[in-house]
């Protein structure tokens, strides 16, 4: 089993990477930065409509701060959103923000809600760790997902991941009559694989969640990452394979119950043979963030041997050996799905 024993190091925001981030207009001047929400007053925990502690505390501010930082966060959301357009603020407000105080970067949560439907949604302000910001990036450009965020000196804004938390999934709708277990497993196997191929790793059942698209005859699922902070850090091999969380087990056994090691094999290859698509799609972009990830410091140097080792071992490659840093290693994981 797979199993991260000590807290990862936060990486500073390098000049090559706020370069790229200029570049691919991800660098973007917010009205509020992160260390400013830290001005709250008074907090309570927040619970769940069951009463369970949601492990977050909503803030709040004193009455001589509230209106601007609420009217400054909302102009966060229109350039998230909008791209600035302040028109969208007209018929919005801050129903509260949430502090999550067990998380690495201690992120706060924003809760937008439309007054004329009742309609709410997300976003974070967070400190801004290198790891993140690079995960962030090579999910857009890797992954089936587009994501949305912006970063400003050490300050990271990011777009809610709508989705069933996986930790939930499993408890509450993995038995559900009307599953379909064939394609659920189908999509872990290929999430597998995705998280594997491009290194980021903690992918339990608490760092994704799963969304839920019904079709007109069967029903399609999507895992999504939603921790980006484990991209390219650890040294052993299975922390970036999820099969080996034992968080994960449910639907590891749904996998083994109903598709073959044959159905797993071309499920495998297909998302590589994805991947190998996007990579192709987007060249200047990935080469762009693979220099800047080249360049910056991204883990321990134990970590970086053990890595490299392992997977050369994986792939009977020995040019893995010859990596000095996370960033060379993930070039030469994606250069495998090249190889035909």
């Amino acid at each position: 089993m797979a199993v991260i024993s000590k807290k990862k190091i936060v990486y500073p925001i390098s000049d090559n990477l706020r370069k790229y981030l200029i570049k691919y207009g991800r660098e973007v001047d917010i009205p509020i930065h992160y260390k400013e929400l830290l001005r709250f007053t008074n907090s309570i925990a927040l619970y769940d409509f069951k009463g369970n502690d949601t492990l977050w505390e909503t803030v709040f501010y004193d009455e001589s701060d509230r209106s601007e930082i609420h009217y400054k966060v909302k102009k966060i959301y229109a350039l998230l959103k909008a791209d600035g357009d302040m028109s969208v603020m007209q018929h919005l407000y801050v129903d509260r923000i949430d502090l999550c105080t067990y998380g690495n970067t201690q992120p706060f949560r924003v809760r937008i809600v439309n007054r004329i439907n009742d309609n709410f949604d997300y976003f974070y302000i967070k400190n801004a760790d290198a790891s993140r910001v690079y995960g962030l990036g090579l999910e857009h450009l890797l992954s089936p997902n587009r994501i949305g965020y912006l970063v400003y000196r050490n300050t990271l804004i990011e777009e809610h991941i709508a989705g069933i938390p996986g930790e939930q999934f499993m408890k509450q709708q993995l038995y559900d009559p009307l599953l379909n277990p064939i394609r659920l497993s189908k999509e872990f196997v290929k999430f597998n694989e995705r998280c594997f191929v491009r290194l980021l790793g903690d992918m339990h059942s608490s760092n994704f969640v799963i969304d839920v698209t019904p079709d007109f005859e069967e029903t399609h699922y999507r895992i999504r990452s939603i921790d980006f902070d484990q991209q390219s850090y650890e040294g052993k091999k299975t922390i970036y394979l999820p099969q080996f969380f034992k968080q994960n087990n449910a639907l590891i056994q749904l996998g083994i119950k109903h598709i073959t090691q044959e159905s797993m094999n071309q499920y495998q290859k297909e998302e590589r043979a994805l991947i190998a698509t996007r990579l192709k799609s987007s060249p200047k972009e990935i080469t762009d963030i693979l220099n800047s990830m080249e360049k910056d410091v991204l883990s321990k140097e134990s970590n970086i041997e053990s890595l490299k080792n392992e997977l050369a071992k994986h792939y009977k490659n020995a040019d893995f050996l010859r990596c000095k840093n996370m960033g060379g290693i993930l070039r030469m994981s994606l250069n495998q799905v090249l190889i035909k």
